[in-house]
């Protein structure tokens, strides 16, 4: 692809792309926006990692053929450690492809100055294009992902009840996704009763009433990788009109995992959704399935904003959902699912989706 595109060399900035890169998280790096790591490859097949001193022991135990530039907190800057690599590697006058849109002015700016014959370009379509296609070892480990995220949600709602609260779910919900062997998770959500319409809110020690409609979704992590599944329950008895605008998210879901295959549009199977979404009445969010891998969201989104191809080796979150029913509740159905040659298959089973889970009254 970098052939393709006249790249001499790939500098990857993101926390997402040096993940997808190395094939491993520098931990710091996600959370402290200035502790800069980058991965770095030639068009020859050589490779590099320029990361901070605090995780120089970390990233050499996980590499073993790449070459390492190290950057000294408080006394170095990471683009000046940067701009040496692509200097010593003869690319000083190259073109480079880079992700413009994470890198910051500043950081540009201090790059192009110190190689000012750099053709720096972007390159985060090609990064996003790459990440669409998953390997066999990345399927395998999103679907293992998708199945943790799936058992634990199960998890959780077989151990709570009415009278418990939102944080005794989350509770449940953390302590099966490392029990799994899950490294971290990212973006819990736990929306139970009139919170159920609120897209993505945290567990409070909000208390669990018998009619209570309860969303949950989480996003287990290992290696940079992620997988949310969202599943709905319901505490003892649904309320008014529960059963019905669930059972329009359930026969969207399965009319939607029908319309995706190799070969059809992303706009078309949006189309699908809506046809069958519409007959509610109700307001229907912009897209139905995402890609998904080193980023929660990832392209292409299956909306009416955008037309890409559906090709095989696509990983996606499905989701047909509700949050403002008009009944005050909100409902979703989120699944991982592969797309293959001859259709699409569910990366986790664990959880029936067809009717409501019960929570006990």
């Amino acid at each position: 692809m970098m052939a393709e595109k006249g790249l001499d060399a790939l500098v990857c900035l993101s926390p997402e792309n040096v993940a997808y890169t190395a094939g491993y998280v520098i931990p710091s790096q996600p959370l402290m926006r200035w502790r800069h790591a980058a991965t770095v490859l030639h068009g020859d097949g050589r490779s590099a990692i320029v990361c901070i001193d605090m995780e120089e022991t970390t990233v050499r135990r996980a590499e073993k053929d790449a070459e390492i530039r190290i950057w000294k907190e408080f006394v170095e800057r990471p683009m000046v450690v940067l701009a040496e690599l692509l200097t010593d590697w003869g690319l000083e006058s190259a073109r480079v492809g880079t992700e413009l849109s994470y890198l910051s002015f500043a950081d540009h700016a201090e790059i192009a100055a110190l190689v000012p014959g750099l053709d720096f370009v972007a390159a985060d379509a090609l990064l996003t294009s790459a990440r669409q296609i998953k390997t066999p070892d990345e399927l395998a480990l999103l679907e293992r992902l998708a199945r943790i995220s799936d058992t634990a949600i199960k998890t959780s709602f077989e151990s709570v009840r009415a009278g418990s609260t939102e944080m005794d779910i989350a509770a449940a919900l953390t302590r099966s996704v490392y029990e799994q062997g899950a490294q971290q998770f990212k973006l819990m959500i736990v929306a139970t009763g009139e919170r159920s319409q609120l897209p993505n809110v945290g567990p409070t020690n909000r208390i669990l009433l018998p009619g209570d409609v309860c969303r949950v979704e989480i996003f287990s992590v290992i290696d940079g990788y992620q997988a949310g599944v969202c599943r709905t329950a319901v505490v003892g008895e649904p309320p008014a009109e529960a059963e019905r605008v669930y059972q329009n998210l359930v026969d969207c879901k399965h009319q939607v995992f029908e319309a995706i295959r190799p070969g059809a549009s992303s706009r078309e199977v949006y189309d699908v959704f809506r046809s069958k979404f519409d007959e509610l009445g109700l307001p229907a969010i912009s897209f139905v399935a995402h890609s998904i891998g080193t980023n929660l969201h990832e392209a292409p989104y299956f909306g009416p904003y955008s037309n890409e191809k559906v090709e095989a080796g696509m990983v996606l979150g499905m989701e047909p959902l509700v949050y403002r029913s008009g009944f005050g509740f909100g409902m979703q159905i989120k699944d991982m699912i592969v797309v293959e040659d001859s259709g699409t298959r569910l990366l986790s089973d664990v959880t029936d989706t067809d009717s409501l889970f019960r929570i006990e009254a």
